[in-house]
């Protein structure tokens, strides 16, 4: 897990008893978003520090900021961005990489990992713009990281760009990265209690995908129970079951895709 994040929030605490005014930087700023996560934040029982609490603040404000930043400048390029979260191994990848098979829309990729450039090589391999961004030892992009990136990517041909987050299921959620619109996917062979077990994620999906639909036969995984659970915890977001080797599926989410490009 992070170090710059909530989920290891003792050790910011211990810097700020020491004196230390940002804990939260490592080989470049790190910044972290979403101005809406302020109340998750406040009943987090370890953020009872005033002191912590102002400086998380502080920095959910400066990546807010960062974030509008960068969807002005992919408003400036007529580019719909959207997010991909998910935990590691759910098909987020190679979803791009067959989604240009049903789609005549012009799509880039900016991916985020730990280490490696594996993802964006998969992708750049099929004719698919994409840059690499490798964390470190952060469990998520946020809008400062993305921002970078944005000065390596040529959006002129594009009509959309995904952010392919990090593989996690709980950082990535609360963290604005400056897209339009997030979609998260789970996967048949993770099953379906990981809505109910990662709240927070879902609460911010646009989309819903439930991937490698193919497997179904194969593993104990109930897709009615998996979308009640979805709606009772975000009513307004869509769900879809998808698989790369079935064409409607895939259809069916490049039409979403399409359908929700802003104008």
């Amino acid at each position: 897990m992070c170090k710059d994040c909530g989920c290891s929030i003792t050790q910011r605490e211990r810097a700020h008893a020491s004196g230390a005014e940002h804990a939260h930087h490592h080989e470049h700023d790190h910044h972290h978003g979403h101005s809406h996560d302020h109340q998750e934040l406040h009943s987090n029982p370890q953020l009872n520090d005033s002191k912590t609490l102002s400086v998380i603040h502080k920095i959910l404000d400066k990546n807010d900021h960062e974030a509008a930043h960068n969807r002005q400048h992919f408003e400036a390029h007529q580019i719909t961005a959207f997010n991909l979260m998910s935990s590691p191994g759910s098909g987020k990848t190679t979803l791009l990489e067959h989604l240009k098979e049903y789609t005549p829309l012009h799509y880039g990729v900016i991916e985020g990992d730990l280490e490696t450039s594996r993802d964006a090589d998969r992708l750049i391999a099929k004719g698919i713009p994409a840059y690499q961004i490798q964390t470190g030892s952060a469990c998520h992009l946020d809008a400062f990281m993305v921002h970078g990136a944005l000065h390596h990517v040529d959006l002129n041909p594009l009509d959309i760009c995904f952010v392919e987050n990090v593989g996690n299921l709980v950082c990535p959620a609360s963290y604005d990265v400056g897209t339009h619109f997030n979609i998260v996917l789970v996967s048949v062979p993770e099953g379906d209690d990981k809505v109910e077990k990662y709240p927070v994620m879902f609460r911010k999906a646009d989309l819903v995908l439930i991937t490698k639909a193919d497997l179904l036969p194969h593993f104990d995984f109930d897709v009615e129970e998996a979308k009640a659970q979805v709606k009772k915890l975000n009513p307004k977001a869509e769900v879809m079951i998808t698989s790369v080797k079935d064409s409607d599926n895939m259809f069916a989410f490049a039409q979403w895709l399409n359908d929700h490009r802003r104008a």
